[in-house]
């Protein structure tokens, strides 16, 4: 078949399910079965796909029906100007977190020592580091499937920086970090029900934050400023609704000089403090 045939069937499959984007999906998954860019099957319709190739997008259309995010099947994710690789093992990097990366990049001096906490993927250390080579970076996670990616993701992207595998603090032997960031778990029970169906396929533990979806934030703050030095940061990423309780959370652990910063949407999406004197 050729490539213009297979994107017509491939939309018009995913339509009869109501996938979102159907279009995109189809497009960026051809590209990637022919191991070719989105913009060649715009210029080479008429290209004739060998069966190989057909079989994996048929494949990839089937996983693309039963909501399964295009990036694990291509095992690939744009994220601050970089590839990421993620699979079912880590939260696909979101433009949001790009927001939390800026900001903390902004506050980065040189030497600076930063702990990512939750890596996941390792996007928000792997693009501190990438960005500001003069600091130094340590990338965390519970999960060791995590992290084997996250150290893939730091060669493919020539970084180097350094993993620690810890439920949060619990492994962590260095007290004197200038900034820890993070993009922690922190959907709600009543919010992890209401997930878009895509969504539901990415890993619990990267996105259930408890009860009320405050748990991470409350142990992180609760922890943190004994690894910070005097004056140093803590970057969070947060939902859009949670602005006034993660502040309020951070005010009784002693924090100071709270901020809140919106994304590109208008949202509340990152809060930074300082530690208390």
């Amino acid at each position: 078949m050729k490539v213009k045939e297979l994107l017509a069937c491939g939309v018009d499959e995913l339509n009869k399910f109501e996938i979102e984007d159907s279009v995109l999906k189809v497009r960026i998954l051809l590209a990637y079965c022919i191991g070719q860019s989105k913009e060649f099957l715009v210029s080479h319709d008429d290209f004739e796909v060998d069966d190989q190739d057909k079989s994996d997008f048929f494949d990839g259309l089937m996983k693309l029906r039963d909501n399964v995010p295009i990036q694990y099947i291509t095992n690939q994710q744009e994220f601050m100007k970089m590839s990421f690789y993620v699979d079912e093992n880590v939260l696909i990097p979101r433009d949001d977190t790009e927001v939390l990366v800026n900001e903390t990049l902004e506050l980065c001096k040189v030497e600076d020592n930063v702990l990512d906490l939750c890596t996941g993927s390792g996007a928000i250390g792997i693009s501190i580091k990438k960005y500001r080579d003069d600091c130094d970076v340590w990338l965390l996670d519970i999960s060791e499937e995590a992290l084997d990616i996250a150290r893939k993701n730091a060669i493919s992207n020539n970084c180097d920086v350094s993993f620690i595998k810890s439920d949060l603090f619990e492994n962590v032997m260095k007290t004197d970090f200038d900034i820890i960031v993070s993009n922690p778990p922190y959907i709600s029970k009543v919010e992890m029900d209401e997930l878009d169906d895509q969504v539901k396929k990415e890993p619990n533990i990267a996105l259930y934050g408890g009860e009320d979806g405050l748990d991470f934030y409350k142990r992180i703050a609760s922890n943190a400023k004994d690894y910070l030095k005097k004056d140093g940061y803590l970057c969070l990423e947060i939902g859009y609704t949670q602005k006034f309780d993660v502040i309020r959370i951070l005010e009784e652990n002693g924090y100071k000089d709270i901020v809140c910063k919106k994304d590109l949407y208008g949202n509340d999406r990152v809060i930074i403090a300082k530690k208390e004197d």
